[in-house]
């Protein structure tokens, strides 16, 4: 039998599991809440956080997995955004989060992966008014989790706005984290101010996220619960990493980001896509033990 695997089983939604059982390590992907990953077992420890009753509830937005965000990260002012003239709304993090995603194939050879798709369609074009195409690989191999994504703009004659990103959940057993990133400061949220950041952050008793700026690196590692550190690694097109947690919540989200919240509004970072043009993006997930 290969080591690699990819099965699927019901649990009120398809659930398809990668697993690598070389590195004890198993990734579970849901195509219908948003294209999701729920766990992420990594070296045989499970690094994403879910509120299970979040998930299971149709009409709720999931506490955590590992959320896609497209065509927009965070809030918008009013949840609205002007684009030629016309205003439209829509709701924090975009659609892709509460879309259904197709399943187009998957994959055990040299790795356990699983590849779906978004299209536009007219409920996604009341908040965003193009034609697109996403399509993401969830590949498990070596222990890691790889994320390779293509955005691709459909939209004939226009050029195409967005700024896509991650919101993962990891289990954490404290507030105050220690990051080693090359960041150099941050913007606290919370009172709007904009901070030296000197290696760590506590995030006790905020309500609001802070996001660190300054970094040429792309990537951050940080401790995770079990005695063990993520690390994650991603592509120049995230500029920014969002950190953010829940009070009495056991988990700490740790963001890339194409661009800041409501840069919709502002409109001075957006990535530009050219009508049938296509943008490749990677993200990767491992655990240091």
């Amino acid at each position: 039998m290969s080591q690699f695997q990819v099965t699927s089983y019901t649990d009120i939604f398809k659930i398809y599991e990668l697993i690598e059982e070389s590195t004890s390590s198993r990734v579970l992907v849901c195509p219908e809440r948003g294209g999701i990953v729920i766990g992420c077992q990594l070296h045989g420890l499970e690094v994403f956080y879910l509120d299970k009753s979040t998930f299971e509830n149709p009409t709720a937005n999931i506490r955590g997995g590992n959320p896609i965000l497209f065509p927009i990260c965070g809030q918008l002012e009013n949840k609205t955004y002007t684009w030629e003239g016309q205003t439209y709304e829509m709701a924090n993090h975009g659609v892709a989060r509460t879309s259904v995603w197709e399943v187009a194939g998957t994959n055990t050879d040299g790795e356990a992966s699983i590849t779906i798709v978004l299209r536009s369609n007219e409920e996604t074009k009341q908040s965003f008014p193009f034609d697109f195409e996403l399509s993401f690989t969830y590949a498990l191999v070596n222990g890691e989790l790889h994320i390779r994504q293509q955005y691709r703009n459909l939209t004939e004659g226009k050029v195409m706005p967005f700024y896509a990103g991650f919101h993962p959940y990891f289990n954490a057993d404290a507030k105050k984290l220690a990051y080693e990133t090359d960041a150099t400061r941050y913007l606290d949220y919370n009172d709007m101010v904009e901070k030296p950041f000197t290696g760590e952050l506590d995030l006790d008793g905020m309500v609001e996220s802070v996001t660190l700026l300054g970094s040429e690196k792309r990537e951050i590692a940080f401790p995770v619960s079990g005695g063990a550190r993520v690390r994650m690694t991603y592509d120049d097109i995230f500029k920014y990493v969002q950190v953010w947690s829940v009070q009495d919540k056991p988990f700490v989200c740790v963001e890339p980001w194409m661009a800041m919240t409501s840069e919709l509004n502002r409109q001075e970072e957006l990535v530009m896509l050219e009508s049938g043009g296509t943008l490749d993006a990677n993200l990767t997930i491992s655990c240091e033990r």
